[in-house]
């Protein structure tokens, strides 16, 4: 458009318009520049966060199996003295029903 307006500005009324417009265009390719720039970034740091997210799931899964293991040992401890209680209960009955048994067979005379 220069190239077409003669010196006197008043003959060119559009030309610091366009000359604004041209600056603003620059400046708008490198605004673009720096914010795909900043998007790229952020898909980085999200790809990231999820591969850590995933880690502390499988060790989230890791810690509740190991948890529910040691559960499962310590009911066992707990239950182990109440067992050896009743096998003991249930020997002594045996031993007064063959005591009692015993001493009526003999009793009858056999």
């Amino acid at each position: 458009m220069p190239d077409k307006c003669p010196d006197n500005p008043r003959d060119c009324p559009l030309l610091p318009r366009v000359e604004a417009l041209e600056r603003d265009s620059v400046h708008n390719k490198e605004a673009h520049k720096e914010f795909y720039a900043r998007l790229d970034d952020s898909h980085t740091s999200v790809a990231v966060i999820e591969q850590r997210l995933e880690q502390i799931k499988e060790d989230t899964a890791e810690i509740k199996e190991a948890q529910q293991a040691v559960k499962a040992s310590v009911q066992e401890l707990r239950d182990k003295p109440g067992r050896r209680w009743d096998s003991l209960v249930d020997k002594a009955i045996w031993a007064v029903a063959a005591a009692v048994i015993t001493y009526l067979l003999a009793g009858a005379g056999l």
